[in-house]
């Protein structure tokens, strides 16, 4: 057991070293040059990185839709009734999209189209799967949600108040501020993080799920590249759009990995360190 532990612990340690020290090393750099990288790559009329600002956010949120029926319709014992909430949450979501349709809220109609129709898909497809079995990972995502986009990304926001690239160019570059002396408290300004970027790298913990099924290994490494693409694509749309510096989608990401390595640790690793004494 004490060398299960170990090695345990030696991945939670190389693993952390692993986003740690490149997260500190790029931090020192764009608290420097932020200003300058925007400034060189900036624009505003890029095509992708609109299609990263309609879209980038949408498949986190279709996961956690799905995670959160997961968890709800798992609490009931019969399988066929555990899809219930789905279908609940789904005739929400479409009624909430006929909202965003009437008043013309785009965001509004893609969001809650993508989380309505996710849903659906997934409860049709998983009919007859015993949702219990998706519990743990279910419980991962939403853990992330809470921890990053929600507590992290929402808190600093507020308290750091840092004015985004796109409004310095209406109200002078003056008023520019590295991450590590943000002007203060404020519902105005809400650059950094970037709550865009954390809600891209939701799909993170889709790689403990791909690495558990044991897939052939070149879908495998396939599926967990589309992950970490998609994730990349969105941060790095964030910064050619002038929504946020560097430094911004950075913390988002750095936090996301650090968060998605200790849910692993916890829910996975340790839970295999129990199973493992006893037998």
């Amino acid at each position: 057991m004490r060398k299960i532990e170990k090695s345990e612990n030696v991945f939670l340690l190389k693993s952390s070293s692993i986003v740690l020290l490149p997260w500190i090393l790029l931090a020192i750099i764009f608290g420097l040059f932020d200003l300058e990288i925007s400034n060189l790559v900036v624009d505003f009329s890029s095509v992708w990185a609109t299609f990263g600002a309609d879209f980038g956010e949408a498949p986190g949120y279709a996961l956690i839709g799905i995670s959160i029926v997961s968890l709800l319709g798992g609490l009931i014992k019969k399988i066929k009734l555990q899809k219930i909430p789905a279908f609940v949450v789904s005739a929400a979501g479409m009624g909430v999209m006929l909202y965003g349709l009437i008043t013309s809220e785009r965001r509004i109609v893609i969001i809650s189209g993508i989380i309505t129709f996710s849903i659906l898909i997934f409860a049709i497809v998983k009919f007859h799967k015993d949702w219990k079995s998706y519990r743990r990972f279910a419980g991962i995502i939403v853990l992330l949600a809470i921890f990053n986009p929600l507590i992290f990304v929402q808190i600093t926001k507020l308290l750091c108040g840092r004015v985004r690239y796109r409004e310095l160019v209406n109200i002078g570059f003056e008023f520019y501020r590295p991450w590590y002396s943000p002007p203060g408290p404020t519902l105005e300004h809400a650059s950094f993080p970037s709550g865009h970027t954390a809600m891209g790298w939701m799909l993170l913990p889709l790689i403990i799920y791909i690495r558990e099924k044991k897939l052939d290994r070149s879908l495998e490494i396939y599926l967990i590249s589309t992950v970490l693409y998609w994730g990349l694509f969105v941060a790095v749309s964030r910064v050619i759009i002038g929504a946020h510096f560097a430094s911004d989608v950075l913390f988002s990401t750095g936090m996301a990995f650090i968060v998605t390595i200790l849910l692993y640790y916890f829910f996975y690793l340790k839970k295999k360190i129990s199973h493992d004494s006893k037998e």
